[in-house]
Parts: structure tokens; sequence; C-alpha cells
């Protein structure tokens, strides 16, 4: 008997659980996501890790910067993750405890870890995170992963990152520490980075067509009211 999950089970879970409608910007982002997570969830090789929890909180807080109202954020990322038939306060504190390791370090100590996570008198928690990674054979590239190490790098050198040349000098060191494919890491990271730009500009048209109908229902509004005055 096949046991496995199906996407339309995932999706009945979430809008189960969140039940408020989603604004129609968003609504697209968070059912992607939904389904790149199902479909990785149920690949045989899949395991859940920090960095990959941290690929999923920091690809949704970005993509739904902004989303009105904002009560509803937490409500639809933890519909999302249980969906997925795992724990919301899981990923959130990875994902913080992993950002507040990085912090730590300089970006050289960073490559460090990942060259060789084992290295030192004393192996810091972030070192045996890095080493549980380099010595899984069953780790596999997905993208939210490489959002997860992106978000490391930014961690520890959030200018540097935005260089073009920095960045994927850096990208090349850790795809070769974890034996990921470096032109897929990097062509992902830059669509990522691309599609927050453009979710970015979208939001930003969305608020300007709301504030000039606000304005226009104000002025029409204000119109009335001096008829009626007269």
């Amino acid at each position: 008997m096949n046991n496995i999950r199906t996407v339309s089970d995932t999706k009945r879970t979430f809008y189960s659980l969140h039940t408020r409608p989603i604004n129609s910007i968003y609504r697209r982002v968070v059912e992607e996501l939904m389904v790149e997570m199902h479909l990785l969830s149920v690949n045989v090789d899949f395991s859940y890790n920090p960095i990959y929890a941290l690929g999923v909180v920091t690809a949704f807080d970005r993509f739904m910067q902004g989303y009105q109202p904002p009560s509803d954020q937490e409500s639809i990322f933890n519909a999302l993750i249980k969906a997925e038939q795992d724990d919301p306060q899981r990923y959130r504190g990875d994902a913080e405890r992993l950002k507040e390791l990085a912090k730590t370090q300089s970006v050289q100590e960073l490559m460090a870890c990942f060259k060789s996570p084992l290295e030192g008198h004393s192996v810091t928690e972030l070192q045996g995170y890095l080493h549980a990674l380099t010595t899984n054979p069953k780790l596999k590239y997905n993208r939210l992963f490489a959002i997860g190490l992106f978000t490391l790098l930014e961690q520890v050198d959030p200018n540097g990152i935005q260089d073009q040349a920095t960045r994927e000098k850096l990208l090349t060191q850790v795809a070769e520490a974890l034996h990921l494919p470096q032109d897929k890491l990097i062509k992902d990271l830059d669509l990522y980075r691309s599609n927050i730009e453009k979710v970015a500009q979208a939001r930003i048209m969305i608020e300007e067509i709301t504030q000039a109908e606000r304005k226009k229902r104000e002025q029409r509004a204000s119109e009335v009211m001096s008829f009626q005055v007269r």
C-alpha cells in the first residue's frame, strides 16, 4: 500500500490550518514553496538539517515581507510547516541559532569551518553542524539548502556578499567543501536574489496603487462634505 502523501494532501492540510484568504501576490509564492518542500520531504534521500531550515525560514520571511495583515504571516508559516508534518518552532529555532552562531565568525573562520569542520582545539557548535553535513553520504543539493548557505555568508560578510566576484568565489569554495554542484548553486542563488527584487518591486507598485486609491477616496469624501455644507 502506498502511504506517500501527495501534493494535494499537503495543500489540503495547509488550507485547513490557515483558513484566511492569502493576498494574490503572495499566494503563488506560498504554494510554490509548499510544493518544493513537499517534493523534497517525500524523497527517500532527503534529511532535515539546520541549514535547510535556515533556507526555508529566510525564503519565507523575505518573500512574505510586507504581507498584510502582518498578523497572518506567522499563521501562514506555521500552517506551511505543519502541512509538511513538521514543527514550525524547530525550523525557527534552528534558523535563529545558526544565524547567531554565524555572526560570531569572520568570513575566513566560516570558510575554514566548511573546509575542515573538526580542526581546532575545541569544536564549536557550528563546526559540529558542518561536520554532520560533510560526513553525510546522503546529503543532496536543493535550492532551499543553497539559500541557507547563502544566508550564513550574509551573516558574516553582508557587504562582500553583494559583490558578484566575492560572492561567486565564496560559493565556489563552499560547493567544493560540501561536494555540491557549483554552477547550479550559483545560478539558483542568482535567480533567488532576482526574484526577491521582483517581489519587492511588485510590493512597491501595489503600495503606490493603494495609496493613490486612498487619496481618491479621501478627495471624493471631501468633495461630498463640501457639497453638503453648501
